[in-house]
């Protein structure tokens, strides 16, 4: 298959809900040493669905001699991917949408910075004005919801708990400023220093801490921060509710990835991510310990200490 400078799609006559858009790096913005965020811009950008909140969505980068290997642009993208040699796959990442701008044709990814460590990394370090990327996002031509977004707090929770480390600030942070308010909400964000606590735009009734590990090994400072959290939400937030069986997840070989569907009313809603063993131990003091209704608890292991993502 040819590997061509930019991606050429053919588009189908029904709307998809995710579809891949031809953008450009517009400018980069250092907001701290560990966070970057560039700006994408592009005409394709004008029908970026923008959902808000914790949109997902995948970035496409160039191979290391550059250029982009055709995918299409259909529902069966991914697995055309999977089915190409090493040498012609094109590194993907999944990023977080932390703003999208339809009408000027632009959109910004926060991408945490760890040296060259991975493909994604490097390339945001290096990333200039007018590099090429694809972008996997969702289509605002879609008549229905594209998916892609795990916040779904139910109507009736009475307090809101959101903790992640450094690889979820970009989704929290989202989430975090677009909260009214009306409901107090917790915000724990474990990340790599000090000078990586952000500045946010949150309403009264939005409490965020930020947690710099200083070289803490992960969890160290997120795992006690919400038990601590847990102890000083009201009791009628947190019922203590028998608590319910959960079965094991092997980290290293599962993906540990559970959002209610149907969330339990009143309470505590929690949304939890970030490296899936940290995870894993907050998931299991919240359902098992603490007693929150599994269905009150939503759970998402982003990544995995000592590997990689594989797309």
């Amino acid at each position: 298959m040819a590997v061509s400078s930019e991606q050429t799609v053919e588009r189908p006559a029904e709307a998809v809900p995710f579809r891949s858009f031809q953008v450009r790096v517009l400018r980069t913005l250092r907001l701290s040493p560990s966070f970057v965020r560039i700006t994408f811009g592009g005409e394709d950008l004008a029908d970026f669905a923008d959902n808000g909140f914790d949109q997902r969505i995948k970035v496409i980068l160039p191979l290391p001699g550059g250029g982009f290997t055709p995918l299409g642009d259909d529902a069966d993208w991914y697995q055309r991917w999977r089915a190409l040699p090493q040498e012609l796959r094109n590194p993907i990442r999944t990023y977080t949408v932390r703003a999208v701008r339809p009408g000027a044709r632009e959109l910004d990814v926060d991408f945490v910075l760890h040296g060259e460590t991975s493909p994604a990394s490097r390339w945001a370090t290096y990333a200039a004005p007018g590099d090429p990327v694809v972008v996997i996002g969702p289509n605002a031509a879609f008549p229905g919801p594209a998916g892609g977004q795990e916040w779904a707090p139910p109507a009736g929770a009475e307090h809101l708990l959101l903790a992640g480390d450094e690889t979820a600030v970009p989704a929290i942070t989202a989430i975090a400023e677009s909260l009214s308010g009306a409901v107090r909400a917790t915000v724990l964000l474990e990340v790599p220093g000090a000078a990586d606590a952000l500045p946010l735009d949150v309403r009264p009734g939005v409490e965020v801490t930020w947690l710099p590990r200083a070289g803490a090994r992960h969890g160290d400072l997120l795992i006690p921060a919400v038990r601590a959290a847990l102890g000083r939400i009201a009791s009628s937030a947190v019922p203590g509710a028998e608590a319910a069986p959960l079965e094991d997840v092997d980290v290293d070989a599962e993906i540990l990835w559970e959002v209610p569907q149907s969330s339990g009313g009143a309470g505590l809603y929690a949304w939890l991510a970030g490296e899936a063993g940290v995870v894993k131990l907050l998931r299991r003091h919240l359902v098992q310990e603490a007693g929150v209704p599994r269905s009150s608890v939503a759970f998402m292991g982003y990544w995995r200490l000592g590997r990689s993502e594989a797309a």
